[in-house]
């Protein structure tokens, strides 16, 4: 690291100098650049991450008026943004834990260590109701969310896709506290269901007009190589075998049993797309663009999965 963590002389310094929450998410950007942070949860550049710790430590939302910024602290307060400062820094733990929320699809959600911190390319999709895939976004009626983790991705398909039911699956019971949670939050108890399987194990028999998938998907060396930050994630959510794809060919395996015949199945698998092209040369997956940043999302329907797996 290029510079030292923040000192008791450094603090006392800002205590001293620094009076409103613009100083201070300035002087929090700029501790993060000498400390050399890593941006990749949910943030992509030091002052968003600034505004993303400081706003919610003041119990503000992100999107307060302006004129808020040039609001003067108390002392108590500087001190308890502090501590959220100096555990951002020396600990790397994501701004999202040390606030317990992140946003996405333009909404917020309740996160912590038991869940990844949502940052899928997939908002951008649920906020076109999967155009051009998807024709007729009110006859979907059964949606599928694999994988679910925080319940941020069920809940958003859920609020776009008004007539449909949304299961919510994950192997783990610790994450799918977390999705409860959410669930509650967002009032969508009867519409999205928390349901703890193994892939499909949970929902046998169970059909479905899309599913949607964000399995883990870092490879062995991508594991090795991630920045702290990352470690402060449950391990179950990022890693998936040597090549990054144990949980995605299950899922190819089993998906056209659980999509009805028009059904579509969408899934993540980030930079591990090099090991899908190289295992899967041949396959009728169209891989997507995004225009707000993103990559390794592929779509392909039941009638491709049955014919490209009938062998």
């Amino acid at each position: 690291m290029s510079q030292p963590l923040i000192t008791e002389e450094m603090a006392v310094e800002a205590f001293q100098d620094l009076h409103t929450i613009q100083d201070w998410v300035r002087w929090t950007a700029s501790q993060f650049v000498s400390n050399e942070v890593f941006f990749g949860h949910g943030t992509d550049n030091p002052w968003d991450e600034a505004v993303s710790l400081v706003l919610p430590v003041l119990h503000m939302p992100i999107d307060a008026p302006k004129e808020i910024m040039h609001a003067r602290m108390t002392q108590s307060e500087k001190a308890h943004l502090m501590e959220f400062i100096k555990a951002r820094i020396e600990l790397r733990i994501p701004v999202a834990y040390l606030t317990n929320q992140a946003w996405f699809a333009g909404m917020p959600f309740y996160v912590d260590e038991r869940v990844l911190v949502p940052r899928s390319p997939f908002a951008e999709l649920i906020a076109k109701h999967f155009a051009p895939w998807v024709a007729a976004p009110n006859k979907v009626t059964r949606i599928l969310d694999m994988c679910t983790g925080s319940g941020c991705i069920a809940i958003a398909l859920a609020k776009a896709f008004e007539r449909a039911q949304v299961d919510a699956v994950d192997i783990s019971f610790e994450a799918l506290e977390v999705a409860d949670h959410n669930i509650n939050q967002h009032m969508m108890q009867d519409r999205v269901f928390a349901i703890q399987s193994d892939v499909f194990s949970g929902v046998p028999g169970q059909k479905y007009d899309l599913i949607v998938a964000n399995p883990p998907y870092v490879d062995a060396e991508d594991m090795s190589d991630l920045p702290e930050e990352f470690h402060h994630e449950p391990e179950l959510g990022l890693a998936s075998g040597e090549d990054g794809l144990d949980v995605t060919r299950a899922l190819l395996a089993e998906a056209a049993g659980h999509l009805n015949d028009d059904g579509l199945l969408f899934v993540e698998v980030g930079n591990s797309m090099v090991h899908m092209e190289q295992q899967f040369p041949e396959a009728p997956f169209t891989w997507l663009d995004f225009e707000h940043g993103g990559l390794g999302v592929f779509v392909v329907s039941k009638q491709q999965l049955l014919e490209y797996f009938k062998n």
